[in-house]
């Protein structure tokens, strides 16, 4: 079962793999915290002292307690006389240094949340880029975002609030023990006290661990659904069936909303509720102490003040529990992200490396998707090094699939792959890839200069080789013709930019790394026939200087082919050249 749906909280095994995953940052926070809740409790117990000093009477004979025993031998140690003014002005220093410590302890704990954030996000991202394609083709660009964007936030939120609830606890504790060694039953009747304070506010505790999980379900299956219709906005805009967006995501937004409700009211809940129990709490404790112990005035007051802070640092630190228990569930969604991804990891391949010298062979290559129609049985063919090689066949044929299994991204069921003679299996797949330049479909680009989007922010290269990469796409002249040349923003997706010049400046991107074979994928296919007939001429240009294997339907380029494949009914066939 998952553990985002299981029906207990899994709160205290998010802190444990907290904790290993920075034990240092944890543990300096840790020591911290419990060094300014002592200085705050010692400084109390100073305060209190000063109080008994200030209402004692030599009349009445007064065995001191364990904290006025404390201050007397604190002030006797820095040489000072015990007096109500000498104790007031050690316990304002100890309770400022409380505030130093804990000013530290904040400190290491916002550090380690941002890092924790950070780290969760890279994690996924880098074993989602690790994992097989076939995984990744699986994985929805909502849900990924937002985990990603809010998954991530919310996990290392987590941590934030339970170092605040170690905080808390630790400082009740720390209370508990003065009061204790002021009067062992009304420390106890302290304890039980604030037991029944966590039992009674525990139902809301649950309510935010259940809104906490359909907050996480539901945002992820809204935004996945969000991005899907959102990328065909224009068409539903153009068709005036924008509204069928609306009715699509209204009953999640509702049901997120209605969690988020419950969310709110659990959490204003425990806080009207804390105060007026804690007052009750208060009560019962200064008529337990007055009456039935028949404890003096000035030691009930303090035994009130001891009981008030430590029931109130208890329900302090429910609600911070309340808090993690609410974020709980999306620190162990992305877990399972990480973990699915994780065990879905791409093989390395061997160990050998080419260069791409003799070319790329097919050998009764047989694949399918899944269950469903085969792709390819039987292919044999070759791509000869140093040519033009174009694969046509109807859509939804395959051709990309066969691209995918040259790349290794896919792996044939039967048969196998050869690059200058070694089966592809044995290949190093990331030094066969790093010699490999990919040209999609539909290139992306970001708004950034035209040297971030060459170089991709790599920041390895140098002007030169992308006015290298630019010039071999063809596309240097009209990069130069710009206001501000390589420096130049071409907008959202490209948009200050033409078709032809997007594509050419793709094919820069691609050719940056000088690889040794160029794969296009119907990279002409969405451009007006000017623009087809520029990114064919820079295909011309660079045949002979590395290998091209091109899927495409535009007679230009299939003419200016070496070699051409026809893929249909999953058969590999060549055709016979004009002329």
């Amino acid at each position: 079962m998952s553990s985002t749906v299981s029906k207990r909280s899994r709160a205290l095994p998010m802190i444990r793999a907290f904790v290993r995953a920075y034990p240092g940052r944890s543990a300096a926070a840790l020591g911290a915290v419990f060094a300014a809740g002592l200085m705050d409790g010692l400084g109390m117990s100073m305060l209190l002292s000063m109080l008994s000093f200030a209402t004692r009477t030599d009349t009445v004979e007064h065995e001191p307690s364990m904290p006025e025993q404390f201050a007397l031998r604190a002030a006797e140690f820095v040489g000072l006389h015990p007096s109500a003014p000498v104790l007031l002005v050690l316990s304002i220093l100890l309770i400022a240094l409380k505030a130093v410590l804990s000013l530290l302890a904040n400190r290491q704990v916002g550090y380690t949340v941002s890092n924790i954030a950070t780290d969760l996000r890279l994690t996924l991202i880098r074993s989602v880029m690790s994992a097989r394609w076939a995984h990744y083709l699986q994985q929805s660009v909502g849900r990924l975002s937002n985990a990603v964007a809010t998954e991530a936030q919310r996990a290392s939120e987590a941590f934030q609030y339970s170092a605040e609830m170690t905080a808390m606890l630790l400082n009740s504790l720390i209370f508990l023990c003065i009061a204790l060694s002021i009067s062992w039953l009304a420390g106890a009747a302290a304890a039980v006290s604030g037991a029944v304070l966590l039992v009674v506010l525990q139902t809301l505790v649950r309510t935010s661990l259940q809104a906490g999980r359909q907050q996480t379900e539901l945002l992820k299956s809204l935004l996945s659904m969000m991005s899907g219709q959102l990328s065909a906005a224009k068409a539903l805009k153009a068709m005036a069936r924008e509204d069928h967006v609306d009715a699509l995501l209204a009953d999640q937004t509702r049901a997120l909303r209605r969690a988020l409700r419950r969310q709110v009211t659990s959490k204003e809940a425990m806080g009207a509720l804390q105060e007026p129990v804690l007052a009750i709490l208060v009560g019962v404790g200064f008529f337990f102490s007055l009456v039935l112990l028949k404890m003096p005035l000035a030691e009930v007051l303090v035994m009130l003040f001891l009981l008030a802070r430590m029931v109130s640092y208890l329900s302090r630190a429910q609600r911070a529990y309340q808090q993690v228990v609410l974020r709980e569930s999306a620190y162990w969604s992305l877990m399972d992200g990480i973990a699915a991804a994780t065990a879905q990891v791409e093989p390395r391949g061997g160990e050998q490396a080419v260069r791409l010298v003799e070319g790329i062979r097919f050998e009764g290559v047989c694949f399918s998707h899944g269950q469903g129609r085969a792709i390819v049985q039987n292919g044999t063919f070759s791509v000869p090094s140093q040519q033009l090689t174009v694969i046509v066949g109807p859509s939804g044929a395959g051709k990309t699939t066969l691209l995918d299994l040259v790349v290794g991204l896919l792996q044939p069921e039967a048969g196998r792959i050869l690059v200058d003679g070694v089966p592809l299996g044995d290949l190093d797949l990331r030094q066969w890839r790093r010699q490999i330049g990919y040209v999609p479909q539909e290139s992306v680009m970001v708004d950034e200069s035209v040297a971030y989007n060459v170089a991709l922010g790599e920041v390895d290269l140098d002007e030169d080789q992308i006015r290298a990469a630019l010039r071999a796409a063809n596309a240097l002249d009209f990069v130069d013709a710009m206001p501000e040349g390589l420096q130049t923003r071409v907008g959202e997706g490209g948009s200050r930019l033409s078709g032809g010049q997007r594509q050419r400046l793709a094919i820069a991107r691609a050719l940056v790394h000088e690889p040794r074979l160029l794969i296009l994928d119907e990279a002409t296919s969405h451009l007006d026939p000017e623009a087809q007939a520029a990114v064919i001429e820079t295909v011309k240009r660079l045949k002979g200087s590395l290998t091209i294997l091109a899927v495409a339907h535009q007679d230009l380029l299939i003419q200016a082919a070496d070699r051409v494949y026809r893929l249909a009914d999953a058969q590999v066939t060549e055709l016979q050249r004009q002329g």
